[in-house]
């Protein structure tokens, strides 16, 4: 039951990442790109519909974390507390730029909503990927001093950083050079994604350039997923000894990188939607690819008196993960019934929607 469950919650991250992932995305193009009001406006209506909804997935994987996993709840929203209040408040700027914007039409209060809602947008793209990265490296779990465990082995916590900027110290912090590039590839990606949605979801004026923005910026997303992988051999000696083990999984990196070469030809593509399936396809692929590298292991211990957190010494009673699996069945059929009618509803062009203008 254990690996079902983490299944089902590496399953709703990968469905949040691809849906409130273009949102992000939208955001940092709606910073950096759009000039006109008429460009703003067809990319607020192209998210306006859906990024509340689509925030549902990340409140599911909390609630399925709780109660599949309650042991790495506990240790990952206490060790990462400081990191996720930041994240809850750029969550509400997001959402308050989106609402407020349109409220009072007078240029300074735009103008202040439009950067809320950008950099909001842009920040939590860099905190994510500098989220994946802390699972990736691990954390100091029990607090190790001296060989000395000082809490207990499940228990951490970290500052924003260390003074080293070491993803290799004692004293680890959420931000040192090895998250941070990470973040960076998030970024990247969610810009991608991002201006892919707009062009499958408006004919704005904007479409023509924001083709030529994928075109350029697959060429540095994938300069630096090479790098990444590189990288990654100083954090993890052995970081695809389960693709050795398991070959079958190596389909996941294949997906990311039919995602990313795919992205060349966006200029070529006669239907807008091609472009949003293979940056989909890069984030799922991506994403699973760095699940199934740490598997079993869901939060990885850098020291070597405390064992590392996994699906099954974090896991809840094997009576409750059963009995919760009629209630997971009855939940996904409604989500499904939900998203098919909310995607039904507002299918085609968005432009003239006219989120937020009251």
């Amino acid at each position: 039951m254990e690996f079902f469950w983490y299944v089902v919650l590496m399953g709703i991250l990968a469905v949040y990442i691809v849906l409130d992932g273009y949102d992000f995305g939208a955001g940092i193009i709606h910073l950096f790109f759009a000039k006109t009001e008429k460009d703003k406006k067809a990319i607020t209506s192209a998210i306006g519909p859906f990024w509340d909804a689509n925030e549902v997935w990340l409140i599911a994987a909390g609630g399925v974390l709780f109660f599949a996993f309650p042991t790495l709840y506990a240790s990952s929203f206490s060790g990462f507390y400081l990191p996720l209040m930041m994240i809850l408040w750029l969550l509400i700027f997001r959402a308050v730029g989106l609402e407020l914007r349109g409220q009072i039409h007078h240029p300074m209060w735009e103008v202040i909503w439009d950067k809320a809602f950008g950099i909001a947008s842009l920040l939590l793209a860099l905190f994510f990927g500098v989220a994946l990265g802390n699972i990736v490296r691990g954390v100091n779990l029990g607090m190790v001093e001296n060989g000395v465990s000082t809490q207990e082995g499940h228990y951490f916590f970290l500052p924003l950083w260390n003074p080293t900027f070491s993803p290799q110290a004692d004293q680890l912090g959420i931000i040192d050079w090895f998250t941070l590039f990470l973040g960076v590839v998030s970024v990247v990606t969610l810009t991608i994604h991002g201006a892919n949605w707009i062009i499958y979801k408006t004919n704005s004026s904007l479409n023509a350039k924001l083709k030529e923005v994928v075109f350029k910026l697959n060429f540095v997303l994938l300069g630096l997923v090479i790098i990444s992988l590189l990288i990654w051999h100083r954090i993890e000696p052995k970081p695809f000894h389960n693709f050795v083990e398991n070959p079958f999984l190596w389909i996941l990196p294949l997906i990311a990188f039919i995602g990313i070469f795919g992205l060349f030809k966006v200029k070529r593509f006669q239907k807008d939607g091609l472009g949003f399936l293979f940056s989909s396809m890069f984030l799922v692929g991506g994403f699973a690819s760095t699940t199934a590298s740490i598997f079993p292991n869901v939060l990885p211990s850098t020291n070597a008196v405390n064992p590392s957190l996994t699906i099954y010494n974090t896991a809840a009673g094997e009576y409750g993960l059963s009995v919760g699996v009629y209630w997971f069945v009855i939940a996904l059929a409604l989500v499904i019934a939900y998203f098919i009618i909310q995607y039904k509803v507002f299918s085609g062009k968005m432009d003239d929607i006219g989120y937020g203008e009251h």
